[in-house]
């Protein structure tokens, strides 16, 4: 799952601001999805497509952001995979954090898609599957889009912008979307 996400956000907007240089980025992206894994699969929810082509992390009510010993296990790992990035991702992280809903929500970290694979729907599928789960919930889904590209495939799924900023220092440009509970 790990390897998937990486390869699908290996031209995203705010990792390649955190982690400028391509070559670096394709080598730490794997060790920085590690613990996000992990913390779905502890704490959420982590889907993905039969061959692993399309993997979805979701983060549930009172799990939304990593508590004490979720950080401090997940610190090395993330020291490792970010380098001198580290200020930037914290600056990015304390910067969604405080854009975020302030209401119980389904959170939709991350959606990643091989490029090989993508635009054949299994991102789609993948995100409907947690729809499901959050429907059943009756809770509303938030995400986070930093890629005006995404924000038409959320919107087809039901998604509404509900604000958009600039991360600070010259970061990227973020989409906040919800889909309200069914």
């Amino acid at each position: 799952m790990a390897r998937t996400l990486a390869d699908a956000f290996a031209d995203d907007p705010g990792l390649s601001w955190i982690i400028p240089d391509a070559s670096e980025r394709k080598a730490r992206l794997p060790d920085f999805f590690g613990p996000m894994v992990r913390g779905a699969i502890d704490y959420g929810l982590a889907l993905r497509s039969a061959g692993n082509e399309a993997v979805t992390l979701w983060r549930l009510p009172g799990r939304i952001h990593p508590g004490f010993f979720e950080t401090m296990r997940a610190l090395p790992q993330l020291r490792k995979a970010l380098g001198d990035g580290g200020q930037r991702a914290r600056l990015m992280g304390d910067t969604l954090k405080d854009h975020a809903p302030d209401f119980a929500y389904w959170y939709l970290q991350f959606v990643g898609v091989h490029p090989e694979a993508q635009g054949t729907g299994l991102g789609s599928a993948a995100i409907r599957a947690g729809l499901e789960q959050a429907e059943g919930a009756g809770l509303p889904v938030y995400l986070e889009a930093a890629k005006a590209e995404n924000v038409a495939i959320y919107r087809k799924l039901g998604f509404r912008i509900t604000q958009e900023w600039d991360i600070p220092d010259g970061g990227p440009h973020f989409w906040g979307m919800l889909r309200d509970r069914t």
